[in-house]
């Protein structure tokens, strides 16, 4: 955008939110003009289903933050995650090129060519390579290399974490978003993105786990050595607790979904006499309303989100090895299901640790600081990690029947050239 604005726009399962980042041109800064969330449509466990849904409640949702923000915006940054995802590590190595043979100075055409190694492998054709990040450079067998230009040696190794999306899921993105009428800049992994908002370098350093807890599904990142080394996506996550109460309590999904946002804890042990109100359930076709007790919805709902956190563990032991002996960092939890009351609480008790926090933006400044909210990771991460956007080349709001192909690998260029600044 030339209009010194970028603007990260998450499409959950159940809602929809935006945010709209402003550059300051003296400083660099980015500040936080607005944002909104709104009922997500169209959508399941994370993905399109409803293309027509989808871009009335994306559109709804931009239109409110422009008005919140107080100017218009013309293209988004959106985020990807859920089981559409699939990541792997690679390897690969190429010999020092050098044009004069007495010096072996690693240039950074040889990383370039290193990178190009490793991520050279068959990708299924109903997927895309969505993100390429380094983690670790070897040069002559000696690891630990952040950035290897300029120092000499022979040999150089690079060891890669390469995330990939089904192409039909982008497809539909991209059609959702251009049928609202706006530019896609790019497409990033939300937990990738939320890195940006929630993550400390020292948490990324020593090795943390980001666990966004959605509505739809429950994605996961490990960090060791300030990059990614997993990332995968548990396929249950907040729509199942408020099912729970629904079934339980014998009431509609919308009000199981109203009790839990306003009476919802997962730790009963942290429900105190004095704050175990009356909770009332609403009658269903002429029959009276019900009371039941917050200690007794709170063992409702632990016992499903202690088995998403059983679940995620599970597969952290699957998925990581021997790699997970390393992290020595937090684990963070992000998402809509992150404010629930007890969450901490309940994470601890069955991780073992005591070494979890919440996952709250950083203040950016704004007329209003609502976004400093675990929900509004992924989008305060979008604007934070792709600010470089507001200074780019200007481009006009499109039709509905623009072209998006020309648009789409300019933005995937720029988004790789953004990791490699990252990590």
């Amino acid at each position: 955008m030339a209009d010194g604005k970028v603007v990260g726009l998450d499409i959950g399962t159940s809602m929809i939110r935006v945010a709209i980042g402003e550059l300051d041109p003296d400083t660099g800064n980015i500040r936080i003009a607005g944002t909104a969330s709104r009922k997500s449509a169209g959508l399941r466990n994370g993905v399109i289903v409803n293309i027509e849904d989808a871009k009335n409640a994306i559109k709804e949702t931009i239109d409110a933050a422009e008005q919140n923000a107080g100017t218009t915006v013309e293209s988004v940054i959106t985020a990807i995650g859920g089981s559409q995802i699939e990541s792997q590590n690679s390897r690969g190595t190429v010999p020092v090129s050098s044009a004069n043979k007495s010096t072996k100075e690693i240039s950074r055409a040889d990383v370039e060519r290193v990178i190009e190694c490793a991520t050279a492998i068959k990708v299924p054709d109903d997927r895309e390579k969505l993100h390429v990040i380094p983690q670790n450079y070897i040069v002559d067998g000696i690891g630990g290399i952040t950035d290897p230009i300029h120092r000499m040696g022979t040999r150089l190794e690079a060891e890669v974490h390469i995330v990939t999306a089904a192409k039909t899921i982008i497809q539909n993105i991209r059609s959702c978003i251009s049928r609202s009428d706006f530019i896609l800049d790019g497409v990033m992994l939300k937990t990738l993105a939320q890195t940006q908002s929630v993550c400390h370098q020292d948490e990324m350093e020593l090795g943390s786990i980001l666990i966004d807890m959605g509505a739809g599904t429950t994605d996961v990142l490990l960090l060791l050595k300030g990059a990614p080394i997993g990332t995968f996506s548990i396929p249950v996550g907040g729509n199942l607790v408020t099912n729970d109460i629904s079934v339980v309590g014998g009431i509609s999904t919308a009000a199981a979904e109203e009790i839990k946002i306003k009476n919802g804890c997962c730790w009963v042990e942290g429900i105190t006499p004095d704050s175990d109100l009356d909770v009332i359930l609403p009658g269903v076709g002429g029959r009276a309303p019900e009371v039941m007790k917050r200690s007794q919805l709170a063992q409702i709902i632990q016992a499903r989100v202690e088995q998403i956190f059983t679940l995620v563990k599970a597969a952290l032991r699957k998925n990581t090895g021997d790699s997970i002996k390393e992290l020595s960092g937090n684990i963070i939890l992000t998402g809509g299901g992150a404010m629930m009351d007890g969450v901490i609480d309940l994470a601890q008790k069955v991780f073992h640790t005591t070494s979890v926090r919440l996952g709250v933006p950083e203040s950016l400044g704004g007329i209003e600081e609502d976004y400093r909210r675990p929900d509004f990771a992924t989008v305060i991460g979008l604007v934070l990690a792709n600010k470089s956007l507001a200074s780019g080349k200007d481009r006009s709001r499109r039709s509905k029947n623009h072209p998006v192909r020309k648009e789409k690998q300019k933005g995937e260029s720029l988004l790789k050239r953004i990791f490699k600044s990252l990590f």
